[in-house]
């Protein structure tokens, strides 16, 4: 079993993670050899850029800007170390809040993307009253869509190589419900 983990909003200047995970092959692998357009992406690695200069301006978009986004570390309760990131943002097309997740490689297969991904969750249903949540990748990323399917997520579209996935408030709640050890 994983150590607890735990939503934290950074500061400005504590945006060195962010940028340090974003240059980690390891952790950007899943990006590798994808047409993303990315000002800085490196289709070789998968790496994003994130220079200084980027912070103010995306700091505000993300972290100043509710209800239309919501940008955390995750980190582990027991040592405060920062494992991750994740983030919703409002999709006002569909009226519902795209997300997204992302844990250092190093701490990968550990638990913690599920324990993550049902806390971003909570948090999209109960304090933004999201009416839905979705997230989009690669459908060859077998590992993540077991986790989302693990934790309620539905197919909504399945072409081109990429796998659109959804959940409701009641889907969530029904897939927790499901989850519960009942002794």
């Amino acid at each position: 079993m994983s150590s607890k983990i735990i939503l934290y909003v950074p500061s400005l200047d504590e945006l060195v993670y962010r940028q340090t995970i974003l240059m980690q092959p390891e952790t950007m692998e899943y990006n590798k050899g994808f047409e993303l357009n990315f000002q800085g992406y490196d289709k070789t690695t998968g790496c994003i850029e994130f220079p200084q200069n980027q912070w103010a301006k995306w700091y505000s978009y993300w972290i100043n800007n509710k209800p239309n986004s919501y940008y955390a570390y995750i980190m582990r309760d027991s040592d405060k170390r920062f494992i991750g990131e994740v983030n919703l943002h409002y999709n006002s097309s569909n009226d519902w809040y795209d997300m997204g997740i992302i844990i250092e490689g190093k701490y990968r297969g550990h638990g913690y993307s599920k324990q993550a991904l049902n806390l971003v969750l909570e948090l999209a249903f109960e304090k933004y009253s999201a009416k839905a949540v979705h997230n989009s990748f690669e459908n060859s990323r077998y590992i993540a869509y077991k986790l989302h399917k693990d934790v309620g997520f539905k197919i909504s579209r399945n072409s081109n190589n990429q796998v659109d996935l959804i959940i409701t408030k009641s889907e969530f709640e029904n897939a927790k419900f499901k989850n519960k050890t009942v002794v």
